[in-house]
């Protein structure tokens, strides 16, 4: 047998490339011709150098995906459930509204907590009486969130982006509403 070192097991040389299989050494690399040391890998590293992209994430599953729709849901039940179980129409339950408290005029939430009991026990009727706005407001909620939740266990995001706009047009009917419930013509809003 040859005593020798194999020619693999031999540094590399400046300006010819290391053997197959050999090694680098850990650190910078002398470069050819007098130029600055070219990086290598840090010392002490014995891997491979790192993937230059990440991997793709794994998608989640239908499970995970419609967990926070559906626990969102689970939160609105369970305040429906509570506002159901303890009667607002009975004093001393829930805090009084503190603009009606102290000026008299009936704000847009007015009314709101006996709506959610009226929907909570199914009278629909004495829930528009209570506060219409807060019925369209639970309707527009549960259309929102079946698109949600149709939109998360298909794996899409649901993005609903209102413009300016649409801000100024959702306070304009918050104030019309306040107005007309507060007027005389508008006593079948006052709840």
């Amino acid at each position: 047998m040859d005593a020798s070192p194999s020619p693999s097991a031999a540094p590399p040389t400046p300006g010819r490339p290391a053997a197959p299989g050999a090694s680098a050494a850990p650190g910078p690399q002398p470069a050819p011709d007098g130029q600055p040391p070219v990086p290598g890998p840090p010392a002490g590293y014995r891997g491979p150098f790192p993937p230059v992209f990440p991997p793709a994430p794994v998608p989640a599953s239908r499970l995970r995906r419609i967990a926070v729709p559906a626990g969102a849901m689970a939160v609105v039940i369970g305040a429906f459930a509570f506002v159901g179980s303890v009667d607002p129409n009975e004093p001393g339950h829930y805090p009084a509204c503190p603009l009606l408290r102290f000026t008299g005029i009936y704000c847009p939430g007015c009314g709101g907590l006996r709506s959610a009991h009226a929907v909570a026990h199914g009278d629909i009727a004495v829930a528009l009486g209570s506060n219409a706005l807060a019925v369209a407001g639970y309707g527009i909620f549960a259309v929102l969130w079946v698109l949600w939740m149709v939109r998360a266990a298909a794996g899409k995001p649901v993005r609903i982006a209102l413009r300016p706009v649409h801000w100024w047009g959702i306070g304009a009917v918050l104030m019309l509403f306040t107005l007309v419930r507060n007027l005389p013509f508008g006593s079948a809003l006052v709840p």
